[in-house]
């Protein structure tokens, strides 16, 4: 079977979930204008996916969209990395070389975990920044360029400048507009559908037949916190493609941390599990009991808990404290008859 060119990073952003339709109006409105944007969530959370959204919802969307990973650069190569170099200007520079922010001219730069661009760096993109001049590393000719700069962290860069670890006045200029990107705890509806977008994509990038996800592999993904985001599902996903030793995926061919997030008696969801619920009590006492049979169905697991009822971890913690609190409520008095 021929491989498909398949990029390496999703088809596109899911936005099934609240949090995510909440992101993507937000995304729509500023994609079109040309400010900085700073997106700003946990590693592995799908910032460079909604960086090129921004990217191909704007009028660049026909430029260069140019990523670059500022954690992976040595602090000595930044400068050259960023801005080029000419022939001669270090031992080993035999010829010109392009940065990235000369390739990005008429797209978009993306600047992920820019957290930990070394100072003596961020010192010459501020400089870059105010008037979109550069020269090249041991050149004598400034160059001008049109670039529009998305920034990414999953460190709070406020803290950093605190820190002394981040220019101040590069902090200020770069937080245009930050956006917050949810982890995919809090996006559980989101799951399912990533999923089966990286079941295509990966067994088409590997030339392999999709396998079939049982109740049981369901059951575990849906249990399992995520630590890692939307990264470390896709190469969940990615070792079920490969490595699976059938035709269908099956629990002992999840890595060790899903296969134990599976807690005793919950492999199988509780397709027999049923709960009565009398029409003569309060919505609150019906939501009360729903959430407290989910929660002991789940060993009073919240993240399993938050899975199984489709929602976030904060929301549930949120309905909990609002049923407890309604419970301490007095009761309404009947009204008096006659009244």
């Amino acid at each position: 079977m021929r491989r498909s060119a398949q990029p390496d990073v999703l088809f596109g952003p899911v936005m099934v979930s609240s949090a995510m339709r909440r992101l993507d109006a937000l995304v729509q409105r500023v994609a079109d204008k040309d400010v900085t944007l700073t997106l700003v969530g946990e590693s592995g959370s799908g910032k460079e996916v909604l960086a090129r959204r921004i990217h191909d919802l704007s009028p660049r969307r026909r430029g260069p969209f140019v990523p670059i990973n500022c954690a992976a650069i040595p602090d000595a190569l930044f400068e050259s990395e960023l801005f080029g170099h000419e022939r001669g200007a270090y031992t080993g520079a035999t010829d010109r070389a392009l940065g990235k922010i000369e390739a990005a001219d008429g797209g978009t730069l993306f600047l992920d975990e820019i957290g930990e661009m070394p100072l003596h760096a961020q010192a010459k993109l501020l400089r870059f920044l105010e008037n979109r001049r550069f020269m090249r590393l041991g050149g004598s000719t400034k160059l001008q360029v049109d670039v529009r700069l998305v920034c990414a962290t999953l460190r709070e860069l406020g803290d950093e400048v605190e820190a002394g670890r981040f220019r101040a006045d590069l902090y200020y200029r770069i937080q245009g507009l930050p956006i917050r990107v949810p982890p995919l705890r809090d996006r559980a509806r989101d799951l399912v559908p990533l999923v089966t977008q990286f079941v295509a994509q990966l067994s088409a990038k590997h030339g392999v037949a999709p396998p079939r996800l049982g109740r049981q592999v369901l059951a575990a993904l849906r249990a399992y916190a995520w630590p890692g985001n939307v990264r470390e599902l896709r190469n969940t996903i990615e070792l079920l493609c490969l490595l699976r030793s059938g035709r269908s995926a099956r629990p002992e061919d999840l890595p060790a941390p899903l296969r134990a997030a599976l807690a005793p008696g919950s492999a199988t969801p509780a397709a027999g599990a049923r709960l009565t619920l009398e029409l003569d009590r309060s919505l609150d006492e019906h939501v009360d009991r729903i959430l407290r049979a989910v929660l002991e169905l789940e060993g009073g697991h919240q993240t399993r808990a938050a899975a199984r009822l489709g929602v976030s971890v904060r929301t549930l913690q949120r309905r909990l404290g609002a049923v407890r609190s309604g419970a301490r409520r007095p009761a309404a008095r009947p009204p008096r008859r006659g009244a």
